[in-house]
């Protein structure tokens, strides 16, 4: 089992599990490998460090710790490591906010502005609903009293993840 430190342009980070290189040079090619933050399948491999089992034995001097990975922020400097915890933690927050919107909520698709405005207009009961909807439709939404939220939910928080 090969487990790789991930990243898409974004700059979100995560980790994905292969059964090998080629497992995962092919789930590329095929865009099965997303960003759980934000969808994106441009993912790169980050350099990361063996994970070595070799047996229990006794607990010798830590070396020093080391170092992440830099990410090069929209400045062009590199985060320091308290950065780049804080950055995981929010994007760990985010998926986690994104899945339970998704589990809450009824996916209606494209329907959305119309379901939206069966309920408001009291054709159907009122029900926590998510979809697509285009600017232009959202807008007259918006000026008929609807209140929308538009929320860029990643695809990985729309179905359950192994």
């Amino acid at each position: 089992m090969k487990v790789l430190d991930l990243h898409c342009p974004q700059g979100h980070l995560f980790e994905g599990w292969f059964a090998s290189e080629d497992d995962f040079q092919n789930q590329l090619e095929r865009k099965l490998v997303l960003c759980p933050v934000c969808g994106d399948s441009s993912i790169t491999k980050r350099l990361s460090a063996p994970r070595l089992n070799l047996g229990a034995r006794p607990p010798q001097a830590s070396p020093p710790a080391a170092v992440p990975p830099a990410t090069v922020s929209a400045q062009g400097a590199s985060p320091s490591a308290q950065t780049l915890e804080q950055l995981q933690a929010m994007q760990a927050a985010w998926l986690q906010w994104s899945r339970k919107v998704a589990e809450q909520t009824e996916d209606v698709g494209e329907h959305f502005a119309d379901e939206a405005r069966r309920m408001h207009y009291g054709e159907i009961d009122e029900r926590a609903i998510r979809g697509q909807a285009s600017p232009e439709q959202a807008m007259a939404l918006l000026d008929e009293g609807i209140a929308v939220v538009p929320l860029a939910l990643p695809e990985g928080s729309k179905e359950k993840l192994q």
